[in-house]
């Protein structure tokens, strides 16, 4: 079966700093885009996409509201993928998701179709 599933988030103060981490099973990180996408409180219509990565070839995107703060990683090896996030601002409190898409290329929740169940972060003020 394939799935993702998430863990890492929790809360934190403004400024601070959680990994999320996305470990995948049934299948290969390699073969796939993994993304991380976000659901704003009150917003339950759009996931936007905090930022995608195509293992095969690295290609990364992020959102402008991460540029600079987030940083998306993977372990081949652990067939996991990583969200760094630092200097979180209260903005950024939202459920996270992470999301395959067979040798995707972008960061459109649409096209992604392995989801997991989401984590919660919180940023506090």
């Amino acid at each position: 079966e394939v799935q993702v599933v998430e863990s890492g988030g929790g809360l934190v103060q403004a400024g601070g700093s959680l990994r999320l981490s996305c470990a995948a099973s049934g299948f290969r990180i390699y073969e796939y885009a993994i993304g991380w996408f976000r659901q704003i409180p009150g917003n339950e219509r759009e996931r936007e996409g905090v930022s995608c990565i195509g293992v095969a070839d690295d290609a990364t995107h992020y959102a402008d509201s991460a540029k600079g703060r987030f940083t998306i990683s993977y372990d081949n090896a652990k067939n996991t993928v990583y969200l760094q996030m630092n200097s979180l601002k209260p903005e950024d409190t939202a459920v996270y998701y992470c999301a395959a898409q067979h040798w995707g290329s972008n960061c459109d929740a649409l096209e992604y179709t392995t989801w997991g169940q989401g984590t919660q972060v919180t940023v506090s003020s």
